[in-house]
């Protein structure tokens, strides 16, 4: 392994690390050290590569998205038709995260929105982040009305803000495990969405996270 390679490794690691600990205790309760010690480096070494804990928190958001698309890509490629993949990406959104096997993703989230608020690259990167996830809905919507599986009379790109937001706020109320908004409800609230604008029916097993795994 090359000396680049090694840093590449080592920096993974690093993200890894921050993931895990930014999601379990919280960005205010973080500290540089705390990630250093999960990690096995050095705290001089996390702000050789990162500086602030700001930087370190949303590269270590970028980094679960990352690994996210990397596998819902892989995942939905398998599936043959629009239909699927929409119905497939709507399943995964509306699961719980320890459903799939997804690292720390709405948790890095909750502290993202909460630096946006008040931090202009916080809030630069949250938009890029948003642009790059209404962009995997769109185009699996504009493959779909190109094949006749979805109604044209949908604008894709006013669908696509549509069900982005509900999606994420459906995903935001499972992960924050409301007694009222359960996975099976986010899933059958996604689903009607599409039926309504896109005319398409999503059929979902009796169980339909029970054998759900990306990762």
């Amino acid at each position: 392994m090359t000396a680049t390679e090694r840093s590449a490794d080592r920096r993974r690691r690093i993200l890894r690390a921050a993931a895990q600990v930014i999601a379990e205790r919280g960005f205010g309760e973080t500290r540089l050290s705390d990630v250093a010690e999960a990690a096995d480096v050095s705290a001089p070494l996390l702000v050789y590569y990162f500086s602030t804990r700001e930087k370190l928190l949303i590269e270590a958001l970028r980094f679960t998205e990352d690994c996210f698309y990397t596998e819902i890509s892989e995942h939905l490629d398998r599936l043959s038709t629009a239909h699927d993949k929409l119905a497939e990406l709507v399943l995964i959104c509306c699961s719980p995260e320890r459903s799939i096997g997804l690292p720390q993703g709405w948790a890095l989230w909750f502290d993202l929105w909460s630096q946006a608020l008040r931090n202009p690259q916080a809030a630069n990167d949250r938009s890029e982040l948003d642009t790059r996830w209404r962009g995997v809905v769109r185009e699996i919507v504009i493959e779909g009305q190109q094949t006749g599986e979805f109604a044209t009379t949908a604008d894709p790109d006013r669908f696509t803000h549509l069900l982005t937001a509900v999606l994420d706020g459906l995903g935001v109320q499972v992960a924050l495990s409301d007694a009222t908004v359960t996975p099976t409800l986010a899933l059958h609230v996604a689903a009607e969405c599409c039926a309504l604008h896109l005319k398409t029916e999503f059929q979902f097993d009796n169980d339909p996270f029970g054998t759900l795994t990306i990762y």
